[in-house]
């Protein structure tokens, strides 16, 4: 069986780890991959992973690699060409793809969809409304006395998020956004959204249109420093599973989250084969859904993927043929914990080309694998590209033990500026 992993990140890295454990691969293509997605070896037959030089967002281009390729699967990664319209593109050309089409990668694509859409359908989520005028906006915040999220409507590379405390900071991130537009087209609507306070959990279901499976807790770390200060980042780590939901918990989130948004899909013709990625708060009065993603998170699935005993090939074959109630997912009993390491200035303005020393030695740890993020190759030397770089992601009997080894990993591995969270997981041991 041939592949074709579109994206380049560390969740395209574990995707493609993942995937080539599976006895049925026997070629691996990932467009445009990184250079640890290169170093991956197929289990069937020990080739190499091959890195393809085409963007995961030209979509021309990979069109024209998977018709002279021929993949049996191609499995989508990143958001934008979900919300571009990649499925819809390859499933007119006869490919089997894996991943939401773009009705229904709208759930990521617009915020504004996505809030409207849980208002129709009753499911749990927090005072908000749409704006694309800046003075509205700002009346509508005042109604919040200043405490709300303000997001961008498009796709912000996880970053469009500002939390404001007071009407000073709600006004400023109200005019970054529609006034100096520094979001681009994602940001010429905006979602003022009530500040909720709990603690905060992402929730995975993998759906073939009409079922929805549930993955295991977990949480990320979405501010850039200790103690969840700093600017919103992509993540800045994350471990499952979580203890803050009880199974009696998860079942009441399937009943008032996952059951209304099916009926949603389904009253609206919505197909969704894919993964569905509620961010979720726990309040004092029950969960609230945040948002909606419409792929696997970043850096969850680092931390989902070490756990799932099944094929994943299989997985997602079930979720493209509309067969997952033939399906169960079996995960193991050990935690893990994902840290990740990233250049100096990220979120903002950052470096490239900074050698990456002791990859070598964190690999060769009992239970430790280190997903390449934002890698790239100077001649022999692997240097830094990205504003993360790695996900050191550990496993280990109990959240103390996989925590420990995944932070000795991370300090035998040394790159100039090298900046990560020293908290990963610490709310869960209190």
């Amino acid at each position: 069986m041939k592949l074709l992993v579109i994206g380049s990140g560390g969740r395209e890295h574990a995707m493609a780890w993942k995937l080539a454990q599976s006895p049925r691969v026997t070629r691996m293509w990932c467009s445009p991959g990184n250079a640890g997605i290169g170093l991956e070896r197929l289990a069937a037959n020990g080739r190499e992973v091959e890195c393809v030089k085409i963007g995961a967002e030209d979509l021309p281009g990979l069109l024209r690699f998977a018709r002279e390729q021929q993949p049996d699967l191609t499995v989508v990664g990143p958001d934008n060409p979900l919300a571009l319209g990649v499925v819809d593109l390859f499933q007119r050309e006869g490919f089997r793809i894996w991943g939401p089409n773009q009705s229904a990668a709208r759930f990521e694509s617009s915020k504004a969809f996505a809030q409207q859409f849980m208002e129709r359908h009753g499911i749990p989520t927090a005072r908000s409304e749409v704006f694309d005028d800046p003075v509205a906006a700002s009346r509508f915040a005042a109604t919040l006395g200043g405490r709300c999220a303000v997001k961008a409507d498009g796709l912000a590379l996880g970053k469009g998020v500002l939390l404001c405390r007071d009407m000073a900071q709600a006004d400023a991130a109200i005019e970054e956004m529609l006034v100096k537009g520094t979001f681009g087209t994602a940001g010429s609507r905006v979602i003022i959204q009530e500040l909720l306070g709990g603690m905060e959990i992402s929730l995975h279901a993998i759906c073939d249109g009409q079922r929805a499976l549930l993955f295991p807790t977990s949480q990320d770390h979405k501010r850039a420093r200790d103690g969840d200060l700093g600017p919103n980042t992509g993540g800045m780590g994350a471990y499952s599973p979580t203890p803050f939901l009880t199974e009696l918990e998860l079942e009441r989130v399937r009943r008032e989250v996952f059951e209304p948004w099916l009926r949603g899909c389904r009253e609206e013709g919505i197909d969704y084969r894919g993964i569905l990625y509620p961010g979720l708060m726990l309040t004092a009065t029950g969960p609230r859904v945040l948002e909606f993603n419409a792929r696997f998170g970043d850096p969850e699935t680092e931390v989902y993927l070490p756990r799932m005993e099944n094929d994943l090939v299989e997985v997602l074959e079930a979720s493209v043929d509309g067969r997952l109630d033939q399906l169960d997912l079996r995960w193991s009993p050990l935690d893990c914990v994902g840290v990740v390491m990233a250049s100096q200035g990220y979120p903002g303005q950052y470096p490239k080309g900074k050698p990456i020393t002791g990859l070598e030695e964190a690999g060769q740890m009992d239970r430790v694998k280190v997903f390449h993020a934002g890698t790239g190759r100077a001649g022999d030397q692997l240097v830094t590209q990205g504003g993360r770089v790695l996900v050191v992601t550990a496993w280990g009997r109990g959240l103390e033990a996989a925590r420990a080894t995944a932070y000795e990993a991370v300090s035998r591995i040394r790159f100039d500026g090298a900046q990560f969270r020293r908290d990963i997981a610490a709310k869960a041991l209190g």
